[in-house]
C-alpha cells in the first residue's frame, strides 16, 4: 500500500467501529452549504490528538479548516471534556454547551516498522453519534501531509464537496533588490510550508503552471536569452524543453488531459496567436489569426474550450473559443483592461484580472461573461489560480516593495495572506496530490 496515499478502509475502518464508508445518520444536523452566499462558519472543537506528535497534527487540521473561512475553531481553554480516550464516545453534554457543533478527537503513534499511524473520528455533538473515521500510515516526512488529508476528509463530510488542503503551489520566490531581483522556481504546500526551489536563480523564470494529472510543471525561462517553454518532472528533476519556436513564447498552460500545452507566441510581424502543441508528437496547431495580439490562453476542464485574452477589439478583454479556435466569442464588456483569465475546475466561472480607475481587481464572471463580481482590489494585484475544488483562488499582490501571496474565497470576505521566507509571485495551484 502507497504510505498515506489511500485510508486503509478495511482493516483500519474496523478498528474505528465502521463500516468500510464510514458509519453516519442518514442525515447529520451538522452540515455546511458552500451555496450560500454568506456563510457562517461552524463552531468546531479539535482536540490535541493522543500521541507524541498528536497536538502538531491537531493544529495542523485546526488551522486548515479555520483559513478556509467555512469553519471556526474553538479556544480549547474552553474545553470542559479532557478527551483521555479518543475511541470512547465523548461526553456530548460537554460539548454542546460550548455550541461546539462537531467535535474531532484522535491519536497519532508509531508502529513497529517505525511508521506514523494517524487516526481520526468526526462527531455530530448534537445528534450524539459518529459521522466518520479513518486511519493513515505514513512516514515522518509526510507528518504534515496526514494532517492536511484529516482536514480535506472533515471538510468534504461537512460540506460534501471535496477540500483543497493536501495541495502544493508552484511560485516563483523573488529576492534581492528590485532592480537585480533572482528568481527561482519554487514549490510549498498550500499553506506555505515546505518550501522548495526547484531552480538555482541563474535565468529569469516565469508562469509556473502544473500538469492536472502528473506532478509535472510547466514554465518559462530566458537561460537562452529568450523566453522558451519547459517541461520539468518535480520529483526527479528531469526537464525538458517543449519546443525551440521562432519569436517568442508565453503563457502556456497544460490541457485538461495533460497531453497538451496552450501557449501564445509572437511573431516578427508583432502579433501574438494562440498555439496548442501535443506533447507527444511535438506537432503544433493553430488556434487564433489575427492582427492582435491574443494571450493567456486556458482549456475549460473538459477540454471543449478555451478562455483567453485578445485587444483585437482596441482594449484587452476576455474571449471564449472552442479548442479548435472555432466560434471565437468576447465575453467581457466592463470598462477597464482583462488580463489573465483562468477557467474555474468546477467549469462554472472564469477567474480574471482587470485594471480599472488605476487599480487592479481579481474577479469572477460566468463562462457566457455574465455575473461579474470582484473578489479583491488593490494597488496592484494579479495572476489567479483556482484552488482544485473551485472554491478558493489565489494570486498575488505588489506591496511594501515586492510582491506576496494572498488567497480570497468566492464570497470575497475570506482574504488570507499566504506566508513566504521572500516575496513570491506567479503561484499556480496543484490539484489534490495522490
Amino acid at each position: 500500500m502507497k504510505s498515506i496515499l489511500k485510508p486503509l478502509l478495511t482493516i483500519a475502518a474496523m478498528a474505528l467501529g465502521m463500516t468500510a464508508v464510514a458509519t453516519l445518520p442518514a442525515r447529520a444536523l451538522v452540515e455546511i452549504n458552500v451555496n450560500k452566499g454568506n456563510v457562517e462558519p461552524l463552531p468546531i472543537a479539535i482536540t490535541d490528538f493522543q500521541g507524541e506528535i498528536g497536538a502538531q497534527i491537531s493544529d495542523i487540521v485546526s488551522a486548515d479548516l479555520k483559513r478556509s473561512g467555512l469553519f471556526a475553531p474553538i479556544d480549547k481553554s474552553a474545553f470542559i471534556e479532557k478527551i483521555a480516550n479518543p475511541d470512547a464516545q465523548p461526553r456530548f453534554d460537554d460539548w454542546k454547551v460550548i455550541n461546539a457543533q462537531a467535535l474531532v478527537t484522535g491519536s497519532v503513534g508509531k508502529e513497529a516498522d517505525g511508521r506514523i499511524r494517524a487516526q481520526y473520528r468526526l462527531w455530530d455533538t448534537f445528534a450524539g453519534q459518529q459521522m466518520s473515521g479513518e486511519q493513515f500510515f505514513a512516514n515522518d516526512a509526510n507528518t504534515r501531509r496526514v494532517a492536511h488529508i484529516i482536514a480535506d476528509a472533515i471538510y468534504e463530510r461537512l460540506t460534501g464537496e471535496k477540500g483543497y488542503f493536501d495541495t502544493r503551489v508552484v511560485f516563483i520566490d523573488e529576492s534581492g533588490a528590485k532592480n537585480a531581483r533572482k528568481k527561482r522556481l519554487a514549490i510549498m504546500d498550500q499553506d506555505g510550508a515546505n518550501v522548495r526551489y526547484l531552480s538555482d536563480g541563474k535565468s529569469i523564470v516565469l508562469t509556473p503552471r502544473f500538469s492536472p494529472n502528473r506532478q509535472e510543471i510547466t514554465y518559462m525561462s530566458y537561460e537562452s536569452g529568450q523566453p522558451r517553454v519547459y517541461l520539468l518532472q518535480i520529483e526527479t528533476g528531469q526537464r525538458e524543453l517543449v519546443g525551440n519556436f521562432p519569436g517568442m513564447t508565453f503563457a502556456p498552460r497544460f490541457s485538461p488531459d495533460g497531453q497538451k500545452v496552450i501557449m501564445s507566441l509572437l511573431r516578427d510581424d508583432g502579433n501574438s496567436n494562440i498555439f496548442a502543441m501535443d506533447l507527444r508528437s511535438r506537432s503544433t496547431t493553430r488556434l487564433t489569426n489575427s492582427t492582435a495580439i491574443d494571450t493567456s490562453p486556458s482549456y475549460s476542464p473538459d477540454g471543449s474550450k478555451v478562455v483567453f485574452t485578445s485587444d483585437r477589439g482596441g482594449r484587452a478583454q476576455i474571449y471564449v473559443m472552442g479548442a479548435d479556435g472555432s466560434g471565437q466569442t468576447r465575453i467581457s464588456f466592463g470598462d477597464g483592461v482583462y488580463s489573465t483569465p483562468v477557467w474555474s475546475p468546477r467549469g462554472d466561472l472564469v477567474a480574471f484580472t482587470k485594471q480599472t480607475g488605476g487599480e487592479f481587481q481579481i474577479g469572477v464572471m460566468k463562462t457566457d461573461g455574465s455575473g461579474e463580481r470582484i473578489l479583491s482590489s488593490g494597488f496592484q494585484q494579479e495572476g489567479p489560480t483556482w484552488a482544485p475544488n473551485g472554491r478558493v483562488l489565489m494570486f498575488f499582490r505588489d506591496s511594501a516593495g515586492g510582491p506576496k501571496l494572498v488567497s480570497v474565497d468566492l464570497t470575497g470576505r475570506n482574504e488570507q495572506s499566504i506566508p513566504t521566507a521572500n516575496f513570491a509571485s506567479d503561484p499556480a495551484w496543484s490539484p489534490l496530490l495522490e
